[in-house]
Formats: structure tokens, C-alpha cells, sequence
């Protein structure tokens, strides 16, 4: 029993840590938020059908594609870089907070008058 505990404290990631795997709001696509260089970067590991054909706008192969790139933690917690938007092939500034273990709020602006934000959460929570 003790030994079943530390293993689940072990998988859970810290506190507010953005690293590990996120599911968009509907489900339809989860990327691994994970180092890449000195930065973080967020990569599809999965999408449903229907997100594979929307994407086809901006990339061929959804599954595989870097979504958030050079992710870098500010003084202030949140994560800055830049958001790859596939089924409108655009990119924008990229500007995540954790919300606990579970939750990051995704936001992203192009020009700085077009924003829109998302609440991701742990595919398993």
C-alpha cells in the first residue's frame, strides 16, 4: 500500500509544473509539454480524426507537431513562447498558467488585438 502511494506521488507532476501531457478543451488533442533545449516545448502525441482533418490547413501530420515552442517561465510563473495554430496556419505569442497540477490556461495573440484563451487540463484528471 505505502509503496503504491509513492509511486503515484512520484508520476504526479509538481505543483504548477506545466511538463507532461495536456488535452485541449474538447478532447480532441493532447501534446507533451517537455524540455526541448533550453526552452519547453509542446508536441501532438495524439488528435481525433476530425482534429487531423482541420489541421490539414497548416501541416500534413498533425500527430508529431510542435504546437508550443521556446517556452520560457517569466519571473512572474507564467510560460512565454509562441503557439502554432494548425487548422487557421497561423502563429502567435504564447502565454500559459498553471492553475494547480491539473490545469494550465493557454493563451495566445497575434498582433496583440486577436487573443484567445483555453483551459487545458491532465487527460487522466
Amino acid at each position: 500500500m505505502v509503496t503504491m502511494l509513492l509511486s503515484a506521488l512520484i508520476l504526479q507532476p509538481a505543483e504548477g509544473t506545466i511538463d507532461g501531457l495536456w488535452a485541449n478543451t474538447d478532447a480532441s488533442v493532447i501534446i507533451e509539454i517537455a524540455p526541448c533545449g533550453a526552452a519547453r516545448c509542446g508536441t501532438v502525441t495524439w488528435a481525433s480524426d476530425k482534429a487531423k482533418a482541420d489541421a490539414r490547413k497548416g501541416t500534413s501530420q498533425l500527430v508529431g507537431t510542435a504546437l508550443l515552442t521556446g517556452l520560457r517561465q517569466g519571473k512572474d510563473g507564467t510560460w512565454h513562447g509562441r503557439l502554432f495554430v494548425p487548422d487557421q496556419n497561423i502563429r502567435a505569442k504564447a502565454k500559459l498558467v498553471a492553475h494547480g497540477a491539473s490545469r494550465i490556461r493557454v493563451s495566445g495573440c497575434t498582433l496583440a488585438l486577436f487573443c484567445k484563451s483555453q483551459i487545458w487540463s491532465r487527460p487522466d484528471q
